[in-house]
């Protein structure tokens, strides 16, 4: 299958493609597969090198990830593809296949999972929120994995089921020719629209938390790569392959679920707090105003009170002495 010509209908009939492997250097053989893994490592080095200051980060923490998650990340990624595969890895004449990395066998899934282990070593290390690197973290992957599967393409591998689309791949091979779902170019696109969705909403939003991006990047893969596993023909499954049970579709629900649900409970909490907030900000504007109300009443008490000459003791003293004294002039006259 790795020499299948291929073709795309909805090019035409005369446009097909039989595209080498690898190319031999200094008596190397160096394979296209590689080279576009590498090529999307360096372009999401690139791009986080360019926004650190978004993930709150340096360039030499920029460089640690660079230097040390890559690495683990693929030890990850094969470890996880030979637990799946353990007749072909382990036991007598298989231990030799386990450093055949170049024979293939890696799952992007094992890659994220020890990327992550390393995050928390490197967070704790480092004095640094763990939201802020897996942060960079998902705008990497989206960059690595839309890149990457194009060397899928290279090699022929991770397509999917027989279809009769207008946009079917076709292999051709010494049996014949099939066509296929190219569920490479499926997960390629997705994690383009994902990584565009992302950048435009870290230039226009100011409602952002560590780890954010990272959850929206894992519900997004996550929903994407359910659909799109179910398409494909090479599926690691989870026990019995006859239950159909398919390992990276239980893992893809459970991971947008669970990062949907965080995504919305932050969201709800947070409008909760702005609600609250905005509660005690009225109320505190309506006692102030109260307050002053109250002031207001008391000055204009103290002016009336100032004015009303009856409420003096003395005065009221007075005017009761004087009229007594007319009184007693009144009878005198009378007499």
């Amino acid at each position: 299958m790795s020499n299948a010509v291929i073709t795309f209908p909805l090019f035409g009939d005369g446009f097909s493609l039989d595209l080498p492997r690898y190319f031999t250097l200094f008596g190397f053989d160096i394979y296209y597969y590689a080279i576009f893994i590498t090529l999307g490592y360096a372009l999401a080095g690139f791009y986080l090198l360019r926004r650190s200051a978004l993930f709150g980060l340096t360039r030499d923490n920029i460089y640690d990830i660079i230097i040390i998650a890559i690495p683990m990340g693929l030890i990850g990624a094969r470890l996880y593809f030979m637990l799946f595969n353990f007749s072909s890895y382990f036991g007598p004449g298989q231990w030799g296949n386990i450093l055949r990395f170049r024979d293939g066998g890696l799952a992007i899934y094992g890659g994220i999972i020890a990327s992550g282990l390393v995050f928390i070593i490197y967070s704790r290390i480092k004095k640094i929120p763990l939201g802020n690197l897996l942060d960079a973290a998902g705008f990497g992957l989206f960059i690595g994995q839309a890149v990457g599967r194009w060397g899928n393409f290279i090699n022929r591998e991770a397509f999917g089921t027989i279809t009769d689309l207008p946009w079917r791949m076709g292999l051709t091979t010494p049996a014949g020719t099939f066509y296929v779902h190219p569920t490479f170019l499926y997960e390629s696109l997705w994690n383009i629209v994902g990584l565009i969705i992302m950048h435009i909403f870290s230039k226009k939003s100011k409602t952002k938390y560590p780890g954010q991006y990272f959850l929206f990047y894992v519900a997004w893969y996550g929903f994407g790569r359910f659909w799109i596993e179910g398409l494909r023909a090479d599926s690691l499954f989870v026990g019995n392959p006859e239950l159909g049970l398919r390992a990276s579709q239980v893992l893809a629900a459970m991971s947008f679920l669970i990062a949907l649900g965080i995504l919305i409970g932050n969201r709800i909490s947070k409008k909760g707090a702005v609600s609250e907030t905005a509660k005690k900000s009225k109320n505190s504007k309506k006692s102030n105003k109260n307050d002053k109300k109250l002031d207001d009443d008391e000055s204009l008490g103290e002016i009336d009170g100032s004015d009303d000459s009856t409420d003096d003791p003395a005065a009221l003293d007075g005017a009761g002495e004087k009229d007594t004294e007319t009184e007693n002039e009144d009878n005198q006259e009378e007499k």
